[in-house]
């Protein structure tokens, strides 16, 4: 079911600003229990959005990873998402116009402190299991930092303890080609259509392999010089991204992913892992380019009470949408 909550008292964000009468848009599965503790808190990635059944449907339902009989399932859209959560869409109550570029610059950690509101209002004592991959796994760490005892188990997914210098490189280049489009600067919907195509084709070699590219691009025709399959399949990913997704909340959603860094002001990467003994399962993926194993493995060494499993899949970093039957199985195992 998707729903929306008004934090009318807004969001201090770390920069100081203050974002004015913030909506979360959210989606709920299944019944919360008297105990208000039987509660499986997924956490999104980058562009996804509340709506858990269109992109980890596979996971969800009776008898599944997010058993739908046994707990109750909360998946909340990110900010400065143009999926119903407070973003660069919003209207701006000092202008009356919509926010576009002006949106305030905002960080990973004040999206987890926006969702942990959604978790206050809804009165939820603990979580079972709180889940995210990629972007989703970052934000999920933010939580358990603060969220301390109310998270009784974590899983993080292809995620780190900060964005690394490779990840941020791939981001300025998307960045770039935004600001490349001549309409970007527009504060208008579906403005820089060309430039939000580019941007998400230059990174799905990233987030892919380049073995599932050598597998599933290839050309039989060995004679053939014109119209590869990749350039069609990079071009018809950057087409869909354009029609659904919206520049500017791209382009502020990369800047938000720069800033994941679990021990700022916490006194550095190790302390700040320090604090969270959560029980934690770090999963890698064997291929993947965009956040590798390296990261899930430090994460793993420098958690208290980590554990690391790992996926092996030809798909590279978008196999934790793909690789349903490994998240089941590690992460079935993971809880006992």
């Amino acid at each position: 079911m998707r729903m929306d909550y008004r934090v009318e008292d807004g969001l201090m964000l770390e920069s100081g600003v203050l974002l004015e009468d913030v909506n979360i848009a959210y989606c709920t599965y299944g019944t919360l229990n008297e105990n208000r503790d039987n509660v499986i808190w997924v956490c999104h990635a980058l562009t996804a959005g509340a709506e858990l059944h269109e992109w980890w449907g596979d996971l969800l339902g009776p008898g599944k990873l997010f058993d739908t009989n046994k707990y109750f399932v909360v998946c909340a859209n990110n900010l400065g998402s143009p999926y119903g959560t407070t973003s660069p869409l919003s209207i701006n109550p000092k202008t009356k116009q919509r926010y576009g570029l002006d949106f305030p610059a905002f960080t990973l950690r004040d999206t987890a402190n926006l969702i942990e509101c959604l978790i206050v209002k809804l009165r939820i004592r603990s979580i079972h299991l709180l889940i995210g991959g990629s972007c989703g796994g970052n934000i999920a760490l933010e939580m358990t930092c603060s969220l301390k005892n109310v998270v009784q188990h974590l899983a993080l997914l292809c995620s780190s303890a900060n964005e690394n210098p490779w990840t941020i490189a791939i981001h300025e280049a998307q960045r770039i080609a935004l600001r490349a489009d001549d309409t970007f600067y527009k504060n208008e919907n579906k403005t820089a259509l060309s430039g939000l195509k580019i941007a998400r084709a230059l990174a799905m070699p990233y987030y892919r392999s380049a073995e599932s590219f050598n597998f599933k691009q290839r050309d039989e025709d060995y004679n053939k010089t014109i119209d590869f399959k990749a350039s069609s399949y990079v071009n018809y990913q950057g087409e869909k991204f354009a029609k659904r997704f919206d520049a500017h909340c791209y382009y502020l959603l990369l800047k938000a992913l720069d800033t994941h860094h679990i021990g700022r002001n916490r006194g550095g990467l190790q302390n700040g892992l320090a604090q969270i003994s959560n029980k934690t399962v770090c999963v890698g993926i064997d291929t993947d380019l965009f956040i590798p194993i390296i990261e899930q493995n430090f994460l793993a060494e420098h958690l208290p009470n980590a554990t690391y499993a790992e996926i092996k899949s030809i798909y590279g970093h978008d196999a934790f949408l793909i690789e349903y039957e490994q998240i089941t199985q590690i992460v079935q195992s993971f809880l006992g």
